[in-house]
């Protein structure tokens, strides 16, 4: 994915008012929208960026970092940026009393190191590295609602586009005033829940997976483990293992990020509270983390996570949609962060070449990108997903695996999307391993 060529030695910018037109209009300033401004003001562009929260501000989330996003972070000029944050090594992956400890693998693209950063100080420190390429960064700003050129045309199931957007208006949230921004092209980086995306039609395929997530900070003695650890076998209230997992991730301050994830597909487990499910994993954490109701920094908080490009359209002759409010995130582990880097940088060299003179014909070689980056690979997580969602099915999958120091290596590298080019098969084999391992168990 490479960076645009720079146009020009300093970025344009239109000047203000009501009247001004930008190049491009960026909603939202976390990983997407703050890394597509970033490729688009490095290239030349005259990029405005509007974020509703001042930074910096709390995000859900669980704070890690993949070697995925430590590329596209270090591509930006990070690298020294995260000398101050833990680095770890890999994944400490447990369920059913065993544990294995897996180190992130080689891959010529990608670092193999991970590190884990507050979302706190990580969407600042990125925000502002696009605005010192030359973006315009306006916190506490919030897109309140599109400027429509006509009305969205309907499809059976909602547009079939984007409709043409050719702008936002837009409130300061601390004088309450309203102004209109106006540009070529809208990016909708909104996250999750994108209000901005909705105005416009966009809707979340319910039969695609959703990720429900819970949080909190905790004082532990282990905080500067070198591995994040994941438990794979969470239960319910029953005791009944539920398709998730609780990760424990050290930050090196004397804090670690404690959560649990539950995954659905089907509406099986929509009556688990998440809040019971994270009540009985601090009881369920090995002690040697220290982890109680008592050692809590602050009230957890969780949120909801669309998965596998389930949000759609993503694109229209003047609209794109990336990250979490496309729905990018990652079914096989939640990983939404270096999917939002990713499809803003993919965004940002299609607005390059739109903005150059091949107009819409780019962005729609935008959704092709996209399809051709992860459409498989989140095919293939889709189909896991409903797979692992019968109880009987997961533990077959997990003990499977935890037996096997190759294959937990191997799912390692399909969860981290880190199979190198000549493994790209390995990921339909490995699934497909899995699927008649979970054949074994009676009535599936």
């Amino acid at each position: 994915m490479a960076p645009q060529t720079k146009t020009s030695s300093r970025p344009r910018r239109a000047a203000a008012g009501d009247d001004a037109v930008h190049d491009v209009l960026v909603v939202g300033a976390g990983p997407a929208g703050s890394a597509c401004a970033y490729w688009l003001a490095d290239a030349g562009w005259d990029v405005v960026v509007v974020e509703k929260k001042q930074f910096p501000r709390e995000k859900t989330c669980g704070d890690g970092l993949t070697p995925r996003s430590v590329r596209q972070l270090t591509d930006m000029g990070l690298a020294g940026a995260l000398a101050g944050a833990h680095r770890y090594r890999g994944l400490r992956s447990c369920a059913y009393g065993m544990t294995m400890e897996l180190a992130w693998p080689l891959h010529p693209s990608f670092p193999n190191v991970g590190y884990v950063i507050t979302r706190h100080d990580l969407d600042q420190m990125v925000a502002e590295r696009a605005a010192k390429a030359g973006a315009q960064l306006l916190q506490g700003t919030e897109a309140a609602e599109p400027l429509l050129a006509q009305a969205p045309a309907p499809g059976r199931n909602g547009p079939e586009r984007l409709p043409d957007c050719m702008g936002a208006l837009v409130v300061d949230r601390a004088t309450k005033t309203t102004r209109h921004i106006r540009a070529k092209y809208v990016v909708v980086a909104d996250g999750a829940n994108s209000r901005f995306g909705r105005a416009l039609g966009a809707e979340r395929d319910r039969d695609h997976p959703l990720g429900m997530a819970l949080r909190g900070y905790f004082r532990s003695p282990r905080h500067d483990d070198e591995f994040i650890e994941s438990h794979l076998d969470i239960r319910d209230a029953e005791g009944t293992v539920v398709p998730g997992y609780g990760w424990i991730f050290p930050l090196g301050d004397g804090r670690v990020n404690v959560g649990v994830g539950l995954l659905s597909t089907d509406g099986r487990h929509k009556g688990v509270n998440t809040t019971t499910l994270m009540h009985a994993f601090l009881d369920w954490a090995p002690k040697s983390w220290g982890l109680s109701p008592a050692g809590a920094l602050a009230p957890p908080t969780g949120g909801k996570l669309p998965m596998g490009l389930s949000v759609a359209p993503r694109v229209g002759a003047t609209t794109l949609a990336i990250g979490d409010a496309a729905g990018a995130i990652n079914p096989f582990n939640g990983e939404g962060i270096a999917y939002g880097y990713e499809t803003g940088r993919l965004a940002a060299a299609c607005l390059g070449r739109a903005l150059s003179g091949e107009g819409t014909a780019a962005l729609d070689d935008y959704e092709r990108q996209l399809q051709d980056a992860f459409g498989l690979y989140y095919q293939v997580a889709r189909d896991f997903v409903r797979m692992i969602s019968h109880p009987k099915v997961m533990e077959v999958c997990v003990r499977t695996g935890m037996h096997s120091e190759g294959i937990m290596g191997v799912l390692l590298k399909i969860m981290g999307n880190l199979l190198r080019p000549d493994e790209q098969g390995v990921a339909e084999v490995a699934y497909k391993a899995l699927a008649a391992a979970a054949r074994t168990v009676p009535g599936w």
